[in-house]
């Protein structure tokens, strides 16, 4: 395990020195304040279920989105961040963060697993939106690494871990709930 410390530092601190700029403070702040506690993805959810009726099907991508989201959270925040317990970077190097420091774990980016399971829920019900919600999950898991907030393996697990909880939601949503579309929704 020490290796994989030893190459996050060595990519962590290689990206800040090429990409560290004033000119992509803000935006990259914007961006990672945009995942704080789900806010867009929820925010997103919530419009999709309102503008939704039976006779188009936004009211279920706002429910998929939302258990998608829940169900992340749950492995990421509630299990995952607690049993893992990584030290965030710039508490362990000494990094000047733009940002005020945080009170939880590093490993996985909840930001970045919530964003990824988000893409992953959209994708499956809209593709060409699906592909845009990705880049912006990539966005947001660089926008991480940006700011000092999480190494790069903590991006990479964070990613992983939305895709594959978001897949097999969306597996037993289809399966359970699309079947009986018309008694549920």
């Amino acid at each position: 395990m020490e290796w994989i410390q030893t190459v996050d530092i060595m990519i962590l601190t290689g990206l800040r020195n090429v990409f560290s700029t004033p000119c992509l403070d803000k935006p990259m702040i914007l961006i990672s304040s945009l995942g704080n506690n789900g806010f867009l993805w929820i925010a997103l959810a919530i419009l999709f279920f309102f503008v939704g009726n039976r006779k188009n099907p936004w009211r279920t991508w706002g429910i998929l989105l939302v258990l998608c989201l829940g169900a992340n959270a749950l492995v990421c925040n509630v299990l995952l961040k607690p049993m893992v317990a990584r030290v965030r970077p710039y508490d362990l190097l000494g990094l000047d963060i733009l940002v005020s420091p945080l009170s939880d774990f590093s490993f996985p980016s909840g930001h970045t697993s919530a964003s990824f399971a988000a893409a992953a829920a959209i994708y499956s019900m809209n593709k060409k939106w699906g592909w845009v919600a990705f880049l912006f999950a990539v966005l947001m898991g660089f926008s991480r690494i940006y700011l000092g907030l999480h190494y790069p393996s903590d991006v990479f697990g964070g990613a992983v871990l939305g895709w594959v909880v978001a897949k097999n939601v969306i597996c037993v949503f289809e399966r359970c709930v699309l079947k009986n579309k018309s008694r549920i929704l």
